[in-house]
């Protein structure tokens, strides 16, 4: 296929729109919601020998998870299951090469950090330890992955340990030609300094590959060989800092800075080295220097220029990513690519891939199908498929002809519960356009009258929301319970063009949250909303927003419900107030309607909760804003034992507060039966 062909096909491409569903609307239990995913985080190893998993045990409060490995050459045999141990639990898991399998697992912990990582610099603090091991296919040992553990001198017990908790390497490329060896990252405790090392996973050996500095970073690793081709360097200019390029030449061997890719720090331009054309020495990078939002360009590195038009583009959505071969077959060929709308697409200029793709689609109407990795010949094909009301299932194709299933994340979850997602844009007050997803219950139409409904911001800021299954829960719980859910993506939000994401800068509780309620206005416009039932919950960043709901005066909401929230952006500032380098990147987009500063101006009921091991967005936050206003409006503040900020939470953290959640709905919101 030509490359003016891949933009038309692109183009050409839909949206995946889930068609309505019945109207037998049934609230799915929160139970079923809370369970640990019977299935995640699954993947096929490099030499196409072993598929892995992270398998969730149903019916227990706590995160019990197994590892498991299935052989392909004897499925039928069934995987090899080993249990997590007392503490540290499965979240992560995967299958690399030479029978090896990458393992991430978490514990509760508390303790000093001394500095090590989020937490209190002074004192105890709740958080997780989370630690990544290397086992084999039959899982008889577990190590920690690529460590050195020798005792360095001159480092103080305190950081050793600080060290031994947070991890010293992590896993960079997968070189997926390479029978051995990968790339990994490991922390020099001498100087806090990353060095890059070829790591043989047979024999434990390290070859030194590049050592980064303090604004020194590679940027991209040669797929055979792990050499590295691209480095960036950060300098400071004025009151700003330069991103700069050095790509290797690769008849001298030395890095050459190439100043037409110089931007400054503060315009947040994309520059991601994903591939290079081993035929032409040419570069491919996701960029936005040419369009508001990405697109694939190829870059001459002798020439020092990009090609005249983009490799692939799209007049509206961004191109998030090439797919290029890691099969001996197909090594290093642009087999497809991928756009973000409201769901990835993935558009496959392979022919053989395009046609299993389609097929895939026409078996499974109404989902996406991610086709996830496969063997060198292409018999044996992991894929997944979801949609809004299909949670993640997993699937091998045998042979081109037959399809097992390996597993449902949530097997419990009924369809006929959920009802259809759309992806809709409506205008801010001062005339930016504003995507969203929406999603309404299973059934309804206009004729039934307006919903009550949830305006969901999402997290972040810096972020973006994606339709299909909502892995939080939060969006079917609310729509079997018979409320629309509008998630905005609001001025500030990452992923769908510099002019969304720049214009929220310095704009928190301000324009970026006129985006919110002038969505809500819009949905009562079109006859969804009803204007008297209208709340706002969000989470993290969206946990600020609802805050800054209650605050702010002519709310159109009836309450407001904050998890894990921000309310002192005064004091999330002092996170970063000796780093210039995070005051140029952050510290001049966080600013605005503090919350805490304007809790005298509380006029709507608020719920706040947040977990007691949540590290990111410390309990002060909700607390204090709760404190502050109990007075003047109804509120509730609720601690949740263990609870971390970030999935994975244990299926107890989930039934807590969701069941918090509709509580409050129903008493101080005054919303009893609204969603019925």
């Amino acid at each position: 296929m030509t490359r003016a062909s891949w933009t038309v096909a692109l183009a050409a491409c839909a949206l995946i729109l889930a068609p309505r569903a019945a109207d037998a609307r049934t609230p799915i239990p929160i139970e079923t919601l809370a369970e640990a995913p019977r299935i995640q985080s699954i993947s096929m190893s490099t030499d196409g020998k072993n598929i892995v998993a992270v398998l969730g045990m149903p019916g227990t409060g706590a995160l019990e998870t197994s590892l498991a490995t299935w052989q392909l050459d004897d499925l039928d045999k069934g995987p090899t299951i080993t249990a997590s141990g007392d503490r540290m639990k499965f979240i992560a898991a995967t299958a690399m090469k030479a029978d090896r399998i990458f393992v991430v697992a978490r514990q509760e912990w508390t303790g000093e950090l001394a500095g090590c990582g989020e937490g209190k610099t002074t004192g105890n603090t709740k958080t997780f330890v989370t630690k990544a091991y290397l086992t084999d296919t039959s899982h008889k040992s577990f190590a920690e992955a690529f460590a050195d553990n020798t005792r360095k001198l001159g480092i103080s017990q305190a950081t050793q340990r600080c060290l031994e908790l947070a991890g010293t390497a992590r896993l960079v490329s997968g070189l997926p030609l390479d029978p051995e060896n990968v790339v990994i990252a490991q922390l020099d405790t001498l100087s806090f300094r990353d060095h890059y090392y070829l790591y043989n996973l047979r024999t434990n050996e390290t070859r030194l590959l590049f050592r980064a500095g303090g604004r020194t970073q590679p940027g991209m690793f040669d797929p055979r060989t792990g050499e590295v081709l691209v480095r960036t360097q950060i300098e400071p200019v004025g009151g700003d800092f330069e991103m700069r390029i050095f790509i290797r030449n690769p008849d001298s061997g030395q890095f050459e800075q190439h100043d037409g890719l110089t931007t400054r720090l503060s315009e947040r331009y994309t520059l991601n080295f994903v591939g290079i054309d081993e035929a032409s020495g040419k570069y491919y990078i996701l960029t936005d220097l040419f369009s508001d939002r990405l697109q694939a360009h190829v870059y001459d590195p002798k020439i020092r220029q990009f090609d005249p038009e983009p490799l692939v583009a799209h007049p509206e959505l961004p191109v998030s990513g090439l797919i290029l071969g890691s099969r001996p077959s197909d090594f290093n060929r642009v087999l497809g690519f991928t756009v973000s709308g409201m769901v990835t697409q993935t558009v496959w200029v392979d022919p053989n891939l395009r046609a299993i793709h389609e097929g895939l689609k026409q078996a499974f109407p109404g989902q996406s199908v991610n086709i996830l990795n496969y063997t060198d010949d292409r018999s044996k094909l992991l894929f997944a498929t979801e949609s809004p009301k299909h949670p993640p299932t997993y699937h091998l194709l045998l042979d081109g002809k037959r399809v097992a299933t390996l597993g449902s994340e949530r097997p419990g979850i009924d369809p006929d519960s959920i009802g259809e997602q759309r992806w809709v844009t409506y205008p801010a007050r001062d005339g930016l356009q504003i995507p969203a997803i929406l999603d309404l219950p299973a059934g309804w139409s206009k004729e039934q009258g307006p919903l009550p409904t949830v305006i969901h911001p999402h997290g972040g800021p810096w972020s973006r929301d994606f339709g299909d299954w909502d892995a939080t829960g939060w969006v079917p719980f609310f729509t079997s319970r018979g409320f629309a859910v509008l998630r905005p993506q609001y001025r500030g939000s990452a992923g769908l063009g510099r002019q969304l994401w720049l214009a929220g800068d310095a704009e928190w509780g301000q324009k970026m949250q006129d985006d919110k309620d002038d969505g809500a206005r819009w949905l009562v416009e079109q006859g969804i909303a009803d204007p008297k039932r209208l709340v706002i919950f969000g989470y993290s960043y969206g946990g600020f927003a609802a805050a800054a709901a209650v605050v702010r005066p002519d709310s159109p909401y009836r309450c407001a419900i904050s998890g894990a929230p921000v309310t002192d952006l005064a004091r999330l500032s002092n996170r970063w107030g000796e780093s210039r380098l995070q005051r140029i990147l952050q510290g001049r987009t966080v600013k605005g309607m503090d919350p805490m500063r304007n809790t005298d101006k509380a006029n709507i009921p608020v719920l706040l909760y947040v977990g007691d091991r949540d590290v990111r967005t410390p309990a002060f936050h909700a607390r204090d804003f709760y404190n502050a206003v109990k007075g003047k409006v109804p509120a509730r503040f609720e601690l949740i034992p263990d609870m971390p900020h970030s999935l994975p939470w244990y299926p107890r953290h989930q039934k807590q507060t969701l069941s918090l959640i509709e509580s409050f709905l129903g008493s101080e919101c005054g919303l009893n039966g609204a969603g019925s």
